[in-house]
């Protein structure tokens, strides 16, 4: 494996059934990868193939700080970690035979192809488990397998109506600042292929999983998505803003000039707020009294909270609320976010092809 893990302290999570998997990584750009390092970080032999003619194109896509002459940039690290990585042109015949050799004892298989390749590559289900029955086939693609549009997140947070919502009246629609919608896809892939080992060990049945884009944005709308279909409420964008709770996501400044925040959930976040605020008229008054008159009211109630809140620093603000168990964060930029050791023990380090990487574990949960 092309890889020196230098985060010595980190115990990886290496499950004994999850390390005997063989799985092949076809995919690129950012949702298939990920799932593929998903796999790897838990132990899996994950091996990433590329044609050396047109590798994964995010090694290109990079910052203009990063070093144009290396092979390796920081988007395509953030989603390719321990992985083995192989070039092979599949429209060469000794090349495919040498893929083929891989496929008989691979256990999953992960794909993005666009509309038509799987056949022109001889890649097809049929032809993978031709040579491997006992195959699991996981494949994202963008607007649905009969659909050869090419498919960008930019384009699907645009058409799934996240962008529509996202930003504040001024700022017009405002896509995401990550792949928001490849990160989605990414977890519905993962939770299918989980699925698809367990009906392969309880029924001995390999199963093919299909992830669109699209179908992951538009299963992701949740709560906007019921406001629209059981209220016919079209979410305008309001910034920061829910449309259904306040004061919930209101930027306040404070006295040394830091901007925090609120997700005032209930009548007792509301009430706590108000009493350290020394506001506990605003409690009892008509246009505050429940949730829904909050809502109504937010940019009244905005403007009062503000007026108290700029006599306070941040931290005597937030500490307070945390003994109080009131929800309220300070507003970060990455930078503060990663000088905290909670952010820290979630990056993981290797070096690849002789760049030292840094990202994020792709695994939040705990396994006890």
């Amino acid at each position: 494996m092309d890889g020196n893990f230098t985060n010595e302290k980190i115990e990886l999570m290496e499950l004994s059934f999850i390390s005997k998997l063989k799985i092949i990584d076809l995919s690129t750009v950012l949702a298939g990868p990920s799932v593929g390092t998903f796999f790897a970080e838990l132990g899996a032999q994950v091996l990433k193939i590329e044609n050396a003619a047109i590798p994964d194109v995010t090694r290109s896509w990079k910052l203009p700080s990063e070093d144009q002459n290396s092979n390796v940039s920081a988007y395509f690290s953030s989603v390719n970690y321990r992985k083995e990585f192989l070039q092979l042109n599949l429209k060469s015949e000794v090349d495919y035979l040498q893929f083929i050799d891989l496929v008989k004892d691979a256990d999953i298989l992960i794909s993005n192809f666009k509309f038509g390749d799987e056949a022109k590559l001889k890649l097809t289900d049929e032809d993978l488990r031709s040579v491997n029955k006992n195959l699991i086939i996981g494949k994202i693609n963008g607007f649905g397998a009969e659909s050869d549009r090419v498919a960008y997140d930019l384009i699907l947070q645009a058409e799934s109506g996240f962008m529509s919502m996202n930003g504040t009246p001024e700022s017009g629609p405002v896509k995401m600042p990550v792949a928001f919608i490849d990160v989605l896809a990414a977890h519905q892939l993962k939770e299918g292929l989980l699925l698809a080992l367990l009906e392969r060990q309880i029924n001995c049945k390999a199963k093919t999983i299909e992830v669109s884009l699209y179908d992951a944005a538009i299963c992701s709308l949740v709560n906007q998505a019921s406001n629209y279909l059981m209220a016919k409420k079209i979410p305008q964008r309001i910034g920061s803003l829910h449309p259904n709770i306040a004061p919930y996501g209101e930027i306040f400044e404070t006295k040394d000039q830091q901007l925090i925040t609120f997700a005032i959930g209930s009548a007792i976040h509301f009430e706590k707020l108000c009493t350290f605020l020394e506001l506990e008229n605003l409690v009892s008054d008509e246009r505050f009294s429940t949730n829904q008159n909050r809502v109504i009211n937010r940019q009244v109630l905005f403007e009062l909270l503000q007026a108290r809140i700029v006599e306070f620093n941040a931290d005597e603000i937030l500490n307070n609320m945390l003994q109080q168990h009131v929800p309220a964060g300070k507003i970060k930029n990455l930078e503060a976010v990663f000088s905290e050791n909670t952010a820290l023990d979630l990056v993981r380090s290797e070096l690849i092809e002789g760049t030292a990487t840094q990202r994020l574990t792709s695994i939040a949960f705990k396994w006890k």
